[in-house]
């Protein structure tokens, strides 16, 4: 499905320039407790098997920065990431972020779709801009994910010949994330205590990529079984070393019984010798 975006007289003039020092940034509202919860858990899933590289950018509710017609335009997505910023400007991040000036485009972004209208897929294309307006046609954003968490609900939007097109997903209902190169889907379960139906990443096989949480736990169990596996060694070892003994011993005795017979035929033969002379 190819989402259409109305025609407009003149297409906007975009530029990517430093947001003044006094610029008042938009207050990111989250809707619900669960929207931080899952754009953590995302992030988290990534650090925990080293998927993030040096350089790479990973926001939630941070402000994403560029100037349409000489007005600045900031909008803070839930969760995004940038493959690479400037080593130079890295470090001074901290208000925005604005693509090209500071770094590489964005290459992901995520919504979490909330009980009210957040414009997650407005095709407003004038000031505010609807979201998904601002991510396809300003920005440019490869791949953007709404996902609805009451229902729930995922769709992912590729652009393709600068339009975003809907992606099909697989039989698991995964959706190719070619960015991180990694699927994303719904896994309903727990985390830090809560039951939700989460985003999750899955790597080319399918496997699911594991929180820091479930590492350590998949540590623990594995610890756990060398453990076991080295404790049963060490049984059949002791095991075997207790056979070798009993064997050992009864070498000994079988031995020190040969040497009882041959001492009594020795004292046989000589009473029979000494009778004979």
């Amino acid at each position: 499905m190819v989402v259409q975006i109305p025609h407009l007289k003149a297409k906007p003039t975009i530029t990517w320039e430093a947001l003044p020092t006094d610029f008042i940034l938009p207050d990111p509202l989250v809707e619900s407790i669960q929207q931080q919860t899952l754009a953590t858990a995302l992030t988290d899933a990534l650090e925990a098997s080293k998927l993030i590289r040096p350089g790479t950018l990973i926001g939630s509710n941070f402000g994403l920065a560029a100037t349409v017609n000489n007005k600045h335009i900031v909008k803070a997505p839930d969760w995004f990431y940038v493959p690479a910023v400037r080593s130079t400007s890295q470090g001074s991040i901290s208000r925005s972020y604005t693509p090209n000036l500071e770094g590489e485009p964005v290459a992901i972004v995520i919504e979490f779709l909330s009980e009210i209208d957040g414009g997650e897929l407005s095709l407003r294309a004038t000031p505010p801009y609807g979201k998904l307006y601002f991510y396809e046609q300003i920005l440019q954003v490869p791949t953007y994910i709404t996902y609805d968490p009451f229902e729930p609900s995922l769709e992912v939007r590729c652009l393709q010949d600068g339009k975003y097109v809907c992606q099909v997903a697989n039989e698991e209902g995964h959706f190719w994330i070619p960015e991180l190169e990694l699927f994303v889907g719904i896994w309903a379960g727990e985390r830090l205590g809560q039951s939700l139906n989460w985003l999750r990443w899955w790597d080319k096989e399918g496997k699911l990529v594991l929180w820091s949480a479930e590492q350590v736990e998949y540590e623990r169990q594995r610890a756990d079984r060398e453990h076991q596996r080295a404790e049963h060694e060490r049984e059949r070892a002791e095991q075997e070393r207790h056979l070798v003994e009993q064997e050992r011993q009864r070498a000994d005795r079988e031995y020190e019984r040969a040497e009882r017979l041959a001492d009594r035929l020795r004292t046989f033969l000589g009473a029979e010798t000494a009778e004979d002379e």
